[in-house]
């Protein structure tokens, strides 16, 4: 079974952009006007994080998701048969020299990153703008026949795919290697009684604490990404330093970092950002108070 449908994605990718595009425009369609495909959990989303703008701003937002979140499925779909004339052109990067001066001097670093479309072109364009050996941590889809499609299309440049849920055991192969590892950090953790919790957007929001943890205990370098469209189909990456030296940091700092960073970008193009999962799913609870590591001080749960 997975050979016949990689070979019918394959046969399908074929198909010069311009007209995947008009698929991409029916496909929004049925999502936005019939299906509402997780209309409500957007919605939500959005009023959470823009109170101060209007229905009709957050309805535009919402209504311009919709067709990047399509056209990164398209797009996704593109890169099954794409070859590295077409990635370079439509992924591009800036400033390469503030992680390759690391890669200079021997150390490895990572590269924090959130959900901005469209970070599956990503994932295939950055081993071509970087001497490290390219790794990725993901999250494993529940049906295997589409993890292991994603999974040939994500690594066929080179990058190497690290399973969270044995990312102990799957980094090991590299651990005496030069590697730049990437985390998209913004995912919401399983069980916010183990994680950071600070302001997002002005509410109590629980983070991971691996990326931090694993960067401060190995003094690793981390950076920031941010991915953002210049066109359609066309993306362009920036890197921002988040800390040189981890280890010197106070504990909650990196995540501090991390999380303005991310606010910031998302207020720029709040278009580009995913919102169809539930970004504030756990709500604030008194014993989380040893969790907190906002600057100020931690939330009064309603009804105290």
């Amino acid at each position: 079974m997975y050979f016949i449908v990689y070979g019918l994605l394959y046969v399908l990718s074929l198909l010069p952009m311009g007209l995947l595009y008009l698929v991409s425009d029916v496909i929004f369609v049925l999502l936005w006007y019939l299906t509402r495909y997780r209309r409500k959990v957007v919605m939500d989303n959005l009023t959470i994080a823009f109170p101060e703008k209007s229905a009709a701003e957050r309805h535009a937002i919402a209504r311009a998701f919709y067709r990047n979140f399509v056209d990164n499925f398209i797009e996704t779909l593109k890169l099954t048969s794409a070859g590295e004339r077409f990635i370079r052109k439509r992924f591009t990067m800036d400033n390469p020299r503030l992680y390759e001066q690391f890669f200079e001097q021997g150390r490895k670093c990572q590269v924090h990153m959130g959900h901005t479309f469209n970070w599956e072109m990503a994932n295939v364009g950055m081993p071509f703008y970087t001497n490290y050996r390219f790794l990725v941590v993901y999250m494993p889809l529940s049906n295997r026949l589409f993890d292991r499609l994603f999974l040939r299309i994500r690594s066929k440049t080179g990058t190497a795919l690290l399973p969270a849920t044995q990312m102990n055991r799957s980094i090991l192969p590299f651990r005496n290697s030069l590697y730049m590892l990437t985390l998209v950090a913004d995912q919401a953790p399983g069980n916010p009684e183990s994680s950071y919790w600070l302001p997002y957007f002005g509410h109590p929001t629980p983070f991971l604490k691996a990326p931090e943890r694993g960067a401060r205990i190995g003094n690793i370098p981390v950076l920031f990404g941010n991915i953002y469209k210049t066109r359609r189909g066309h993306y362009h990456a920036v890197m921002e330093m988040g800390a040189e030296e981890p280890a010197a940091l106070p504990e909650g700092e990196l995540t501090r970092r991390y999380i303005n960073f991310m606010e910031r970008v998302v207020r720029q193009r709040p278009e580009l950002y995913l919102w169809s999962h539930r970004r504030w799913k756990h709500a604030w609870k008194d014993e989380y108070k040893k969790l907190w590591i906002g600057v100020e001080n931690p939330p009064v749960p309603a009804g105290q």
